[in-house]
Parts: C-alpha cells; sequence; structure tokens
C-alpha cells in the first residue's frame, strides 16, 4: 500500500469526528418519562435512529417532535454518519444493540479509524420494586400458557404456602443469606400466584370478588399507614413498647373482635398456636385457669404457656432442641 493511501493521524485529528449517543430506556417505566438530558440529547442530535419499529417510546417521540427513522446501522455506517461533527442518536432496543456496541468497540481496537465521541445515556431507571413487575408479567404468561399452572386453585396451592413457609424459617435459622433470599421468593411466588387466580375471578363462576396483586399491595399499604400512626400521623412512639401500644389498639379498632380467639387460625402448629393464644390473654390481662386434664398434652401446654411467659417462642424453641437431637443422631451414625 503507498503511504499516501493510509489516512495520516494528524489529518484525522483535524476532521471532527462527532457522537454517537446510544439511548437506554426501562421497559419497567411507562414510556414517554424520560430524563430531561434525554430529551435534551433527542432534540439536539441531528440523526435519530431506532431499529424496532415498535418501541414503545417512539409514539412519545414523534409527538414530543422528535424525527424518528427505523434503521439498523452497522458500526461503520454510523462512524461514517457522525462524519463532520454530526450528532447520531440510537434508541436502543429492548434486547440491546450488542452488535453494534461489538462492532464499534472492533473498529476503535484497530486504531486506524477515527472514532467519534461514544456516550451511554440512560434515559429511564428502574425505581425499587420494579422487578416486581416483571415477576407479574411472568406470572401471567405462566398462568396463560402453562399445562400444570392453568389449572391450579387456591385450595391446591395451599400446600405449598405451607411447606415454602417452613423453608423459610429453615433458612432463616440456619443463617443461609443466598438460602434465604431463594425462600423468600418462593414465598413471594405463592403471593403473586393466589393473586393471578383470583383475578379470573366471574360473577358467574364465584360468589367472591375478583381482586388482583395490586389490591393486594394497596390492602397491605392502606394497613400499614393505620397502624403506624407514629410514623405516617402525629402519634409519636420512642420505644418498641410505645409501637406495639399503637399496633394493638389500631388493630383492635379494625378487628372489633368479640373474642380473644377470633382471627387465630387452629390449624398451625400446637406449640405456636398455644403460644398465640397466652400472648393474646396476656396482653388482654385476663385470668384464665389451666384447663383440668392429665397427660401429655395438658404437661405440654403448661411448658408453653411457661415458655410464652418467659418471653420465649416454644415452636422455635423446640425446632432448635430437635435440631440439636439431629445433629447428635447424625454423631451417633458416624460412630
Amino acid at each position: 500500500m503507498n503511504q499516501t493511501d493510509t489516512p495520516h493521524p494528524a489529518d484525522s485529528a483535524a476532521q471532527p469526528v462527532g457522537r454517537v449517543i446510544l439511548l437506554t430506556t426501562s421497559h419497567r417505566v411507562a414510556p414517554g418519562l424520560l430524563s430531561w438530558p434525554a430529551w435534551q440529547a433527542l432534540h439536539a442530535a441531528d440523526e435519530v435512529l431506532c431499529a424496532d419499529a415498535s418501541h414503545p417510546q417512539l409514539p412519545y417521540l414523534r409527538e414530543a417532535g422528535v424525527r424518528v427513522e427505523q434503521a439498523a446501522p452497522t458500526a461503520q455506517e454510523l462512524v461514517e454518519a457522525c462524519a463532520g461533527g454530526r450528532t447520531v442518536l440510537v434508541v436502543a432496543t429492548a434486547e440491546g444493540d450488542r452488535a453494534l456496541t461489538d462492532g464499534l468497540a472492533r473498529l476503535a481496537g484497530t486504531g486506524r479509524v477515527a472514532m467519534p465521541d461514544l456516550e451511554l445515556l440512560p434515559a429511564s431507571y428502574d425505581l425499587p420494586g420494579a422487578r416486581l413487575l416483571d415477576l407479574v408479567q411472568v406470572m401471567d404468561r405462566i398462568r396463560t400458557e402453562c399445562p400444570w399452572s392453568s389449572q391450579q386453585t387456591h385450595k391446591g396451592l395451599a400446600k405449598y404456602a405451607i411447606e415454602e413457609a417452613y423453608e423459610l424459617v429453615e433458612a432463616i435459622e440456619e443463617g443461609d443469606g443466598a438460602e434465604l433470599r431463594e425462600e423468600l421468593g418462593d414465598v413471594l411466588l405463592q403471593v403473586v400466584f393466589h393473586a393471578r387466580i383470583a383475578e379470573e375471578r366471574t360473577a358467574e363462576s364465584s360468589e367472591e370478588p375478583p381482586f388482583s396483586i395490586d389490591d393486594v399491595a394497596a390492602g397491605i399499604v392502606e394497613k400499614l399507614i393505620h397502624r403506624h400512626p407514629h410514623v405516617f400521623g402525629d402519634d409519636s412512639a420512642q420505644t418498641p413498647e410505645d409501637v406495639r401500644a399503637h399496633w394493638l389498639r389500631t388493630k383492635a379498632e379494625e378487628k372489633r373482635r368479640t373474642s380473644l380467639t377470633e382471627g387465630i387460625p387452629l390449624g398451625q402448629p400446637s406449640l405456636a398456636l398455644t403460644a398465640k393464644l397466652a400472648s393474646r390473654v396476656r396482653t388482654a390481662g385476663l385470668e384464665v385457669p389451666l384447663p383440668p386434664g392429665q397427660g401429655i398434652g395438658y404437661e405440654l401446654l403448661t411448658l408453653a404457656l411457661r415458655a410464652e411467659s418467659e418471653g420465649v417462642d416454644p415452636e422455635a424453641a423446640l425446632r432448635a432442641a430437635a435440631r440439636a437431637y439431629r445433629d447428635a443422631i447424625l454423631t451417633a451414625e458416624a460412630r
């Protein structure tokens, strides 16, 4: 090759190289809600390109007066489009533009091409909890397309909720952070699954009105705000005991129970059931004599009541002892 055929670095540096802006958006944020720097870049660019004709941002960009051309340029074509100091903005697709960015990296790596300035500009960001939207979308699709999931009912799934709750407790007791995160996800799946089933209810198929995961979230948000007047209202609480007093008072106002036993599920483990009953009695200041009877059941009842009065969770205490017994079994087996 003749020396005159190769661009001289000084000559390349003298030419305006232009600018490439790769604009990224989050599909978890409503289309059109872009940052101010993003809108400024969109209006100032000499050319705006997007390879996806169905990109959800396009109608809003065009409504705002931004001219967007459908095009999927190669890295070389994009560099040439920036010649003369032009700014070309590329609206990234939902899958990203890996081929384009890899091509630009290869061109830059050769050292033989005067590359435009490259900028990655996030136009919208995920808010905390945004991935929950993905979970809802995935659950919608599974409920519709999976032969097993599409046939499940609240009653059919009930046993899994119990199993996942116990596995969550075990992860907490083990102190395994990775396992805890996974089990929390499994419990969350049960909530989303049941809400998705409830959303399908109709007046013809159920006496209960339908509700969605948004209704579930709205209900717990309202409850939390109402039961924390020291956070969201004018009340004050300086100690955990003050908080508990607020909680019990507002809960009593909401429930208006005629008995301390109302709202206590009898299907829970017996030690937990005993502790819950004892806690209600102690909080109410009610004197309740032990029921007459003999046998291991009444002895266990006495021990459970004693544990609760001493601030010990009898269910957790027995579970810890059982785990120690399991370790002793393993030791004996190893001999």
